[in-house]
């Protein structure tokens, strides 16, 4: 029997398996929405239907290759996928709910509800590959990061944490609340708007804070999830900054050049920093020298 070449764990072929199927459900929705074939007809707005073409961009051009490559890592045993694959799957979980639970129901055409077993096919598997990332994970040690990357890691999620509320959120939210709200979105598609805002305001900032400041108290429990959640969020940036570009193109009313080419920026920087966290987990094997005798090394939850 041939050994295993030094720097790889065993291979984990539910995880490879999972991601393949994530990734082949994200692409075949991309395919078969606006962008492509035009069949799947989301109920939204003109501006909503842009929005997804951008979604459906970055499913196609950065979500399906990037869990076919982790998958891949995951089937050779590398000790990186489990870290990798977090970020396409909440990725994935976090659009397709938009999509499903978002669509104005009874107000605007369309018929995704006969595609929801596409939608809710990318979500659960989306969480199925979370749960056995986050299982794999555990017979291997902490990110090991200095103290003043953690540091600047800490201080980045809440920078972002801080930018998701005051600058996409606070105004919106502002206007919607008011009595006479005057905003595109709240107006056209208003199941969208909240559960957006829902999302990202009740689930995504208050986790993003928690892991900021566990990275600030140099907590090592904090590294991987923050270093899942930047990857999420370089996706999410790619997804965003698509989306001002089709609006663009498609002139919407509230398009943007400007949001356009910002989000770029955003999400080039975010991506590059991701990339820094994640460039460590190819130098070493970390799950293997937890499996040698002799070796003593702290637990992921330390």
């Amino acid at each position: 029997m041939t050994e295993r070449p030094e720097g790889h764990a065993s291979r984990d072929l539910p995880l490879a398996a999972l991601l393949v199927a994530e990734g082949g459900l994200a692409a075949t929705g991309a395919l078969l929405g606006p962008l492509v074939l035009d069949l799947l007809h989301y109920r939204t707005s003109a501006s909503g239907l842009d929005q997804i073409r951008g979604t459906d961009l970055t499913a196609l051009a950065l979500v399906t290759p990037l869990c076919g490559w982790v998958g891949k890592l995951a089937w050779d045993g590398h000790p990186a996928a489990p870290v990798l694959a977090l970020a396409p799957a909440g990725y994935g979980v976090y659009v397709s709910t938009q999509l499903l639970v978002g669509s104005e129901w009874g107000r605007l055409p369309g018929n995704v509800e006969w595609f929801s077993p596409l939608l809710l096919g990318v979500i659960g598997v989306g969480i199925a590959v979370v749960i056995r990332a986050t299982r794999s994970l555990r017979s291997q040690v902490p990110l090991r990061w200095s103290r003043r990357l953690e540091r600047a890691t800490g201080v980045l999620m809440l920078v972002v944490a801080g930018f998701v509320v005051l600058g996409i959120h606070l105004s919106s939210l502002v206007d919607a609340l008011g009595s006479a709200p005057i905003g595109v979105g709240v107006l056209e598609t208003p199941n969208a708007f909240w559960v957006v805002k829902a999302m990202d305001l009740g689930l995504i900032v208050p986790a993003s804070l928690l892991i900021g400041a566990g990275l600030l108290k140099g907590r090592s429990w904090a590294r991987t999830p923050a270093a899942a959640v930047l990857g999420g969020y370089a996706l999410l940036g790619w997804s965003v900054a698509a989306m001002g570009w089709s609006m663009v193109r498609g002139g919407a009313v509230d398009a943007s050049v400007a949001l356009a080419v910002g989000s770029t920026a955003v999400a080039a920087a975010v991506t590059g920093y991701a990339v820094t966290l994640y460039r460590p987990l190819f130098r070493r094997a970390p799950s293997v020298l937890a499996s040698r005798p002799g070796v003593d090394v702290p637990s992921l939850h330390s």
